[in-house]
C-alpha cells in the first residue's frame, strides 16, 4: 500500500525528473520556431504541485493527490501541462478519502484521468501524450488483474507508456519524418518514471542539474542580476533590462565570450557569468529579441526576463505587471457590475496598449514562450467587473488553459473565443456589438475571426528539417496561417515576399503590426512596399505592436 507520505515523495520525484530533463523534451518539439515548448510547459506545470506539497505536512494519500492536483489544474501552461493536470485530477477524484492506496485503486484513478484527458480534446489525437497515458492504463489494469501490489502496477505503468512512446513515430507521420517521438508523451514517461524511483525504492530523484532547492522555486530569484549589475546604477540609456539563464548542455555550442561581444555590441551593462551548468547573462539594450536569438545558439533558455527600465522609472512606486511566469502580484478581484467584459493575451507594449483600447479591461502578458497559467487568465478574469467575461487567448497553446477556468469564475459566465492569433483577437473585437446579447456576439466575433489570414515573421530556434525546409538557427521563417511558407535571411524581405503570396482578388485589409527588434524605417519599408503591391482599393495599416519573437505579425482580410 502507498501512504501519503511515499505519494508526496513520489510526485516530487516525478517533478524533479521532469525539471531536469525538460531541454530533451523541448528538443523533441518537431516545429522550429521560438515556443512554449512541451518540456518547459509540463516541469512548471509539475512545479505548481510541489510548492504546494512542501508547504502541507504529508497527510492521506487522498489528500496528498487532491492538493497536487489542485495546484496542478492552477498551475498549467500550454496545452500539455492542461492535460498533465487533467491526468492528475482524475488520479485525485479516484483517490479521494483514501488513507493508503493499493495497486487497484491506483490504477482505477488513473484511468478516470485518462478519461478525462480525451474528453479535454474534442479531436483526439492518438500517437501524442493521450495515447501514452492509456497504454500505460491499460497495461497497468492488466498487471493488476495478476497482482494487485501497486509497485509491480505502476512498474507496469511505466513499461506500458515506454512502449508507447516509442509506437508514436507510427501514429503520426509527422514525427516519423522528423525521426523523433512525441514530446507530451516523453514528459509523461519522465513524471512516471521518477515516480517509481520512490515507490520501488523511496529515492526522490534529485533535480540536477538544476540548483539543489529547484523544486520549490523552479525560477531563479533576482539576487543575481541584482548583484551582478549593482555596479550600473546610472542613467537608463537602453529601454530594456533583459536577464537570461542559458543551459549549457548544447554541443558545439559558442565560447561565452563570443556572446559578451555580440551583447556589448547592441547593449551596456553586459554581465556574463560561465558556470560549468548554465550561463547567466544580464544587458540593457534596445533589442532584447536579438539577445534571446544570438542566446540560443549557446543552449536551451532555462530562464528569460525582459523589463522595461524606462516604464518602470516612469511609474516608479506602482506595481508593475511582469511576466505571468515569474508570479507577479495579481490583479485583485471585483464585483460584476458591468454586464459584459474583455480579456486578452498578448505581449508587446503596442499589442497592449491597442487591445486595451478596444475595451478589454484586462490584457495578460504572454504568447509564445510565454504562456500564461490557468491561475493567471483566472486572476484576470476575475479582476473583469462584468457579469460575463469574453476571453481571447490569441494563441492556440494557451486555448486549454482558457477553457479551464469557465468552471472556475462562479460569480460570472466566462465565454472563451478560440482566437489562435493576435489578427483573429483583433478581428473578434472590432466585430464585438454593444446592441446584441452574449450568444450573438459570440457568433459575430468568431465568424468574423475566421475571414483573417494571419501571416508570421520569426527565427529558427534550432537547427532543423520541416515540411522539406532545411534551416539553421537564426534563419527567418514565414509562417501563413500556422504553417511554414519559406526560409528567408532578412525580416523585412521575408514579410514583404509573405504580403505578396497571402493578397488576393478579395483583400479589403491589411495590418502589419512590427515588433521590438524592427526598426520604425524597416517598418516604414516593409509597409510600402506591401502598399505597392496592393493597389489603391487595399487599405494598408501600419502598427507598433512592440512584439518579441515575431518581427512582423501580418494581417490579411
Amino acid at each position: 500500500m502507498i501512504n501519503g507520505i511515499v505519494l508526496r515523495d513520489a510526485l516530487i520525484s516525478g517533478a524533479n525528473n521532469m525539471a531536469r530533463q525538460k531541454d530533451l523534451v523541448n528538443q523533441l518539439n518537431i516545429f522550429p520556431v521560438p515556443d512554449g515548448d512541451t518540456g518547459t510547459n509540463m516541469s512548471m506545470t509539475m512545479q505548481a504541485a510541489v510548492r504546494q506539497l512542501v508547504k502541507e505536512p504529508a497527510r492521506k494519500a487522498g489528500d496528498v493527490i487532491q492538493t497536487a492536483a489542485s495546484a496542478m489544474l492552477l498551475g498549467a501552461r500550454g496545452n500539455s501541462g492542461v492535460i498533465l493536470s487533467l491526468l492528475f485530477r482524475g488520479l485525485s477524484q479516484g483517490l479521494e478519502g483514501l488513507e493508503e492506496v493499493s495497486g487497484r485503486e491506483l490504477i482505477g484513478a488513473l484511468q478516470l484521468g485518462v478519461e478525462a484527458a480525451y474528453q479535454s480534446v474534442s479531436k483526439p489525437t492518438e500517437g501524442t501524450i493521450l495515447t501514452v497515458a492509456r497504454v500505460a492504463c491499460e497495461k497497468g489494469r492488466a498487471a493488476c488483474a495478476i497482482d494487485e501490489n501497486p509497485v509491480l502496477v505502476w512498474d507496469a505503468v511505466c513499461r506500458g507508456a515506454a512502449d508507447a512512446l516509442e509506437a508514436t513515430p507510427e501514429l503520426l507521420h509527422v514525427l516519423k519524418r522528423a525521426g523523433v517521438v512525441d514530446a507530451g508523451g516523453k514528459g509523461l514517461c519522465l513524471i512516471f518514471e521518477g515516480m517509481m524511483s520512490v515507490f520501488e525504492s523511496g529515492e526522490i530523484i534529485p533535480a540536477e542539474p538544476l540548483p539543489a532547492d529547484a523544486a520549490l522555486n523552479p525560477i531563479p530569484t533576482d539576487d543575481f542580476f541584482r548583484n551582478a549589475a549593482a555596479e550600473f546604477d546610472e542613467d537608463i540609456t537602453f529601454t530594456y533590462c533583459t536577464e537570461l539563464i542559458i543551459d549549457r548542455e548544447l554541443s558545439g555550442a559558442p565560447d561565452p565570450l563570443d556572446l559578451r561581444t555580440f551583447l556589448e555590441t547592441i547593449g551596456d551593462c553586459v554581465v556574463v557569468v560561465d558556470d560549468p551548468d548554465v550561463i547567466k547573462v544580464h544587458v540593457h539594450t534596445e533589442t532584447p529579441g536579438k539577445v534571446l536569438e544570438e542566446s540560443l545558439r549557446h543552449g536551451q533558455l532555462l530562464h528569460v526576463k525582459v523589463e522595461n527600465m524606462k516604464e518602470q522609472h516612469r511609474l516608479a512606486g506602482k506595481p508593475l505587471q511582469s511576466d505571468p511566469a515569474r508570479k507577479a502580484v495579481p490583479p485583485a478581484p471585483v464585483q460584476p457590475t458591468e454586464e459584459v467584459g474583455f480579456v486578452a493575451v498578448c505581449s508587446g507594449d503596442g499589442l497592449q496598449s491597442l487591445f486595451s483600447d478596444l475595451g478589454c479591461s484586462q490584457v495578460v502578458c504572454g504568447g509564445q514562450t510565454m504562456n500564461p497559467s490557468t491561475d493567471d487568465l483566472l486572476h484576470a478574469v476575475l479582476a473583469t467587473p462584468a457579469k460575463h467575461v469574453f476571453v481571447l487567448p490569441n494563441n492556440k497553446n494557451i486555448l486549454m488553459a482558457a477553457e479551464q477556468t469557465a468552471a472556475m469564475a462562479e460569480d460570472r459566465e466566462v465565454i472563451v473565443l478560440p482566437t489562435k492569433t493576435i489578427p483573429q483577437g483583433l478581428s473578434a473585437m472590432l466585430a464585438y456589438a454593444d446592441n446584441k446579447p452574449p450568444s450573438e456576439n459570440t457568433l459575430a466575433m468568431m465568424e468574423a475571426a475566421s475571414h483573417v489570414r494571419t501571416g508570421l515573421v520569426t527565427f529558427a530556434a534550432r537547427d532543423s528539417e520541416f515540411g522539406g525546409h532545411k534551416m539553421r538557427a537564426g534563419d527567418i521563417l514565414a509562417l501563413e496561417d500556422g504553417k511554414l511558407t519559406f526560409v528567408d535571411k532578412d525580416p523585412v524581405h521575408a514579410v514583404v515576399k509573405l504580403g505578396r503570396s497571402m493578397l488576393t482578388r478579395s483583400t479589403s485589409f491589411v495590418t502589419l503590426i512590427y515588433g521590438e527588434e524592427i526598426s520604425e524605417m524597416q517598418a516604414e519599408d516593409a509597409c510600402n512596399r506591401i502598399r505597392n503591391k496592393a493597389g489603391n482599393n487595399v487599405e494598408v495599416t501600419l502598427i507598433n505592436g512592440g512584439q518579441p519573437i515575431y518581427s512582423f505579425i501580418l494581417s490579411v482580410e
